[in-house]
Protein backbone atom coordinates (compact mmCIF):
# COMPACT_ATOMS: atom_id res chain seq x y z
CA UNK A 1 0.00 0.00 0.00
CA UNK A 2 1.44 3.11 -0.82
CA UNK A 3 -0.01 6.64 0.32
CA UNK A 4 1.77 9.70 -1.31
CA UNK A 5 -1.01 12.20 0.01
CA UNK A 6 0.65 14.01 3.61
CA UNK A 7 -0.15 12.97 6.76
CA UNK A 8 -2.84 14.45 8.80
CA UNK A 9 -1.69 17.48 10.82
CA UNK A 10 1.79 17.30 8.97
CA UNK A 11 2.62 20.27 6.80
CA UNK A 12 4.88 23.55 6.40
CA UNK A 13 5.88 24.80 9.58
CA UNK A 14 7.37 28.33 10.31
CA UNK A 15 6.61 29.74 6.59
CA UNK A 16 3.72 32.12 8.12
CA UNK A 17 4.26 31.98 11.52
CA UNK A 18 7.79 34.24 11.44
CA UNK A 19 9.45 31.16 11.49
CA UNK A 20 8.55 29.48 15.44
CA UNK A 21 9.79 26.40 15.98
CA UNK A 22 10.46 25.71 12.19
CA UNK A 23 13.79 27.22 12.05
CA UNK A 24 17.05 27.10 13.99
CA UNK A 25 18.86 30.03 13.88
CA UNK A 26 22.39 28.94 13.45
CA UNK A 27 25.78 31.93 13.76
CA UNK A 28 26.65 34.66 11.43
CA UNK A 29 22.16 34.54 10.25
CA UNK A 30 22.34 31.15 9.03
CA UNK A 31 19.06 29.76 8.72
CA UNK A 32 17.93 25.98 9.70
CA UNK A 33 13.76 25.91 8.41
CA UNK A 34 11.30 23.23 7.40
CA UNK A 35 9.09 23.68 4.26
CA UNK A 36 6.73 20.41 4.14
CA UNK A 37 6.94 17.13 6.05
CA UNK A 38 5.25 14.49 4.16
CA UNK A 39 4.42 10.83 3.81
CA UNK A 40 6.57 9.26 1.00
CA UNK A 41 5.18 5.45 0.99
CA UNK A 42 3.86 3.34 3.26
CA UNK A 43 2.75 0.05 3.94
CA UNK A 44 1.24 -2.61 6.47
CA UNK A 45 1.21 -6.48 6.11
CA UNK A 46 -0.24 -8.55 8.18
CA UNK A 47 0.11 -11.82 6.92
CA UNK A 48 -1.30 -14.35 9.12
CA UNK A 49 -4.35 -12.74 9.87
CA UNK A 50 -7.03 -13.09 11.35
CA UNK A 51 -5.01 -16.11 13.25
CA UNK A 52 -2.71 -13.52 14.37
CA UNK A 53 -4.95 -11.01 16.03
CA UNK A 54 -6.28 -13.48 18.32
CA UNK A 55 -6.92 -12.91 22.01
CA UNK A 56 -4.99 -14.69 24.39
CA UNK A 57 -1.63 -15.11 21.93
CA UNK A 58 1.76 -14.36 23.32
CA UNK A 59 3.20 -10.47 22.96
CA UNK A 60 4.71 -10.41 19.90
CA UNK A 61 8.46 -9.74 19.30
CA UNK A 62 9.55 -6.19 17.49
CA UNK A 63 12.59 -5.68 15.80
CA UNK A 64 12.84 -1.71 14.30
CA UNK A 65 15.16 -1.06 12.29
CA UNK A 66 15.76 2.42 11.66
CA UNK A 67 17.70 4.42 8.70
CA UNK A 68 18.14 8.34 8.11
CA UNK A 69 18.03 9.01 4.08
CA UNK A 70 19.61 12.68 3.37
CA UNK A 71 19.25 13.47 -0.55
CA UNK A 72 20.05 17.05 -1.88
CA UNK A 73 16.59 18.30 -3.20
CA UNK A 74 17.92 21.97 -5.05
CA UNK A 75 19.96 24.66 -3.99
CA UNK A 76 20.02 25.21 -0.21
CA UNK A 77 16.86 22.49 -0.11
CA UNK A 78 17.71 18.80 1.60
CA UNK A 79 15.11 16.24 1.26
CA UNK A 80 15.45 13.75 4.77
CA UNK A 81 13.92 10.53 4.62
CA UNK A 82 13.55 8.58 7.62
CA UNK A 83 12.91 4.82 7.04
CA UNK A 84 11.23 2.99 9.63
CA UNK A 85 10.12 -0.51 9.34
CA UNK A 86 8.97 -2.63 12.68
CA UNK A 87 8.90 -6.30 11.75
CA UNK A 88 6.46 -8.45 14.73
CA UNK A 89 6.62 -12.16 14.88
CA UNK A 90 5.41 -14.72 16.97
CA UNK A 91 8.03 -17.47 16.96
CA UNK A 92 8.34 -18.29 13.03
CA UNK A 93 5.21 -16.75 12.29
CA UNK A 94 4.65 -12.99 11.17
CA UNK A 95 2.43 -11.02 13.33
CA UNK A 96 3.04 -8.07 11.12
CA UNK A 97 5.60 -5.81 9.23
CA UNK A 98 4.92 -1.94 8.92
CA UNK A 99 7.12 0.30 6.88
CA UNK A 100 7.26 3.92 6.11
CA UNK A 101 9.21 6.03 4.25
CA UNK A 102 8.87 10.00 6.19
CA UNK A 103 10.65 12.70 4.76
CA UNK A 104 10.59 16.60 5.21
CA UNK A 105 12.21 19.32 2.93
CA UNK A 106 14.32 21.89 4.48
CA UNK A 107 15.95 24.99 3.35
CA UNK A 108 19.35 25.58 4.79
CA UNK A 109 20.90 28.55 4.13
CA UNK A 110 25.01 30.19 5.67
CA UNK A 111 25.61 27.14 7.47
CA UNK A 112 29.43 26.17 7.53
CA UNK A 113 30.22 23.23 5.79
CA UNK A 114 31.17 21.09 9.07
CA UNK A 115 27.75 21.74 10.49
CA UNK A 116 25.71 20.66 7.41
CA UNK A 117 26.23 16.57 7.94
CA UNK A 118 25.23 16.93 11.53
CA UNK A 119 22.60 19.08 10.81
CA UNK A 120 20.71 17.11 8.09
CA UNK A 121 21.46 13.64 9.94
CA UNK A 122 20.57 14.24 13.64
CA UNK A 123 18.45 17.99 14.12
CA UNK A 124 16.24 17.25 10.93
CA UNK A 125 15.90 13.67 11.91
CA UNK A 126 15.09 14.74 15.46
CA UNK A 127 12.43 17.14 14.24
CA UNK A 128 10.47 14.54 12.20
CA UNK A 129 10.59 11.40 14.38
CA UNK A 130 7.45 12.55 16.57
CA UNK A 131 5.44 13.13 13.22
CA UNK A 132 6.47 9.33 11.90
CA UNK A 133 6.25 7.62 14.90
CA UNK A 134 2.39 8.54 15.06
CA UNK A 135 2.02 7.41 11.92
CA UNK A 136 3.61 4.21 12.86
CA UNK A 137 1.37 4.00 16.16
CA UNK A 138 -1.99 4.69 13.73
CA UNK A 139 -1.09 2.15 11.10
CA UNK A 140 -0.62 -0.62 13.48
CA UNK A 141 -3.28 0.24 15.43
CA UNK A 142 -5.51 0.34 11.89
CA UNK A 143 -4.41 -3.10 10.97
CA UNK A 144 -5.62 -4.24 14.28
CA UNK A 145 -3.44 -4.32 16.83
CA UNK A 146 -1.94 -2.35 19.68
CA UNK A 147 -0.48 1.30 18.48
CA UNK A 148 3.00 0.67 18.26
CA UNK A 149 4.27 2.91 20.50
CA UNK A 150 8.64 3.46 19.63
CA UNK A 151 10.75 4.65 21.98
CA UNK A 152 12.51 7.87 21.31
CA UNK A 153 15.54 7.53 19.14
CA UNK A 154 19.21 9.10 19.75
CA UNK A 155 20.13 10.09 16.51
CA UNK A 156 23.24 11.86 17.87
CA UNK A 157 24.21 7.99 18.24
CA UNK A 158 23.29 6.85 15.19
CA UNK A 159 25.30 9.48 13.76
CA UNK A 160 27.92 8.54 15.49
CA UNK A 161 27.93 4.66 14.46
CA UNK A 162 27.25 5.45 10.43
CA UNK A 163 30.88 7.89 10.82
CA UNK A 164 32.20 5.05 12.19
CA UNK A 165 30.93 2.57 9.85
CA UNK A 166 32.30 5.03 6.96
CA UNK A 167 35.55 5.30 8.42
CA UNK A 168 35.72 0.92 8.85
CA UNK A 169 34.82 0.65 5.44
CA UNK A 170 37.61 3.63 3.84
CA UNK A 171 40.12 1.78 5.95
CA UNK A 172 39.35 -1.11 4.77
CA UNK A 173 38.86 0.20 1.71
CA UNK A 174 42.56 1.27 1.88
CA UNK A 175 44.23 -1.71 3.33
CA UNK A 176 43.01 -3.93 0.39
CA UNK A 177 45.18 -2.00 -2.09
CA UNK A 178 48.01 -1.98 0.27
CA UNK A 179 47.84 -5.73 0.83
CA UNK A 180 47.26 -6.78 -2.59
CA UNK A 181 50.36 -4.96 -3.19
CA UNK A 182 52.57 -6.35 -0.79
CA UNK A 183 51.08 -9.82 -1.88
CA UNK A 184 52.31 -8.75 -5.21
CA UNK A 185 56.00 -7.36 -3.81
CA UNK A 186 56.05 -11.38 -2.44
Amino acid sequence: MSNQDGAEGAGSAGAEDGNKGGTAQGGQGGQFRIVSQYVKDQSFESPNAPQSLGTGLPQPAIDIIVDVIPRKFGEGQYEIALQLTAKATRGENVAFIAELLYAGLFSISNIPDEHLQPLLLIEAPRFLFPFARRVMSDMTRDGGFPPLALDYMDFESLYRQRLAQQSEESGAQGEAPKAAAQAEEN
